[in-house]
């Protein structure tokens, strides 16, 4: 596994990720090399609701397996509250 990388979320599908492609799939764009990554909420590090907005900026690993993958995805920005509960 190689370290860390950052960059944002520049795709967000409903559908396509998973084995069967019935979950929500994202691109993450590297920020440094700017190479584009794929991933399932499977892959994105929280507890509850899975799931990440176009924009939002993310840490994350590049797949040994699968190198156009990204895992381990974890939130950098994390939404206000307040602008869904006003």
């Amino acid at each position: 596994m190689s370290g860390p990388c950052h960059g944002t979320i520049v795709d967000r599908r409903t559908s396509g990720g998973g084995v069967t492609g019935a979950l929500g799939s994202y691109v993450v764009q590297d920020d440094e090399d700017e190479r584009y990554y794929s991933f399932d909420c499977r892959q994105i590090m929280t507890e509850g609701f899975r799931t990440i907005r176009t924009g939002e900026r993310v840490c994350f690993h590049v797949s040994a397996q699968s190198p156009d993958r990204a895992e381990f995805v974890i939130h950098l920005d994390q939404p206000d509250p307040a602008e869904y509960y006003l």
